[in-house]
């Protein structure tokens, strides 16, 4: 059974055809399926979906993209919403958002994630060329004590090992298995496999050999055979492995 634990069920691209969508990936075996929020108008939609899917959990949050949106009315609707999720996310730094500064990300980073501790919910950790910042931030607002997860994480196995040593787990995404792939293949090398999570983050970052179609949940298992031969293990306990930490994690078990 796998666990893909970023999947933007909500898209258009999958939510016209949820139930071939959640169909497909169940015979590829995965099971479990968490729908981050990125846009309060999305919200609803993925309460509704995790409402009515078996298997599938909601997490809500504010993008750092759309981090110029955050103030008290936004955040009192989060956490109307935050307390049917599993977690806090997507949410984070982006150093690519556009008419977004850096102390704007940075107050909805800070104010999200002191969401999560009064709620006792993990976080979802978006970050783009802001590694420093992040590690800075998320240690101040004592992140371990909540836990949670670094969402398609394109660092270094150091970086990676910084973030594991302050409580949270790394997930691995489709980029894994692109054919001039190489600092993915390192980090997954590195990183124990009980610190790994995986994730299509579907639409988007499609692994090889479906590059060039929408992403989805039925293509994780190309993610954990990538990633069963780097650790020279079987799918199976990559399977295993990755799910039992995402369960841990989310506090699914």
């Amino acid at each position: 059974m796998f666990f893909d634990t970023h999947c933007h069920l909500d898209h258009p691209s999958l939510s016209v055809r949820i139930s071939d969508v959640l169909s497909s990936a169940r015979l590829a075996g995965v099971e479990r399926f968490v729908v981050p929020g990125v846009a309060p108008e999305g919200w609803a939609d993925i309460a509704a979906i995790a409402s009515r899917e078996e298997g599938v959990f909601g997490a809500f949050g504010l993008h750092p993209m759309l981090a110029g949106r955050y103030d008290d009315q936004l955040m009192e609707k989060l956490e109307r919403y935050a307390g049917s999720g599993v977690a806090i996310g997507e949410i984070g730094l982006d150093s690519e958002a556009v008419g977004v500064s850096r102390e704007i990300q940075i107050a909805a980073f800070r104010g999200q994630l002191r969401l999560a501790a009064r709620m006792g919910l993990p976080v979802l950790v978006h970050c783009r060329g802001a590694f420093r910042d992040t590690i800075d931030i998320l240690r101040e607002e004592r992140v371990k004590e909540v836990g949670g997860i670094m969402h398609g994480f394109s660092g270094s196995p150091e970086t990676a090992l910084q973030f594991i040593d302050i409580g949270l787990t790394i997930s691995v995404a489709g980029s894994v298995t692109y054919r001039n792939a190489v600092k993915p293949l390192r980090l997954v090398g590195k990183v124990p496999l009980e610190h790994l999570v995986l994730e299509t983050d579907a639409p988007d970052m499609t692994p090889e050999p479906y590059r060039g179609r929408f992403n989805e949940p039925a293509f994780l298992p190309e993610i954990a055979g990538k990633v069963a031969v780097i650790k020279g293990v079987s799918v199976e306990e990559v399977a295993v492995a990755t799910t039992a930490n995402a369960m841990r994690v989310l506090r699914l078990c």
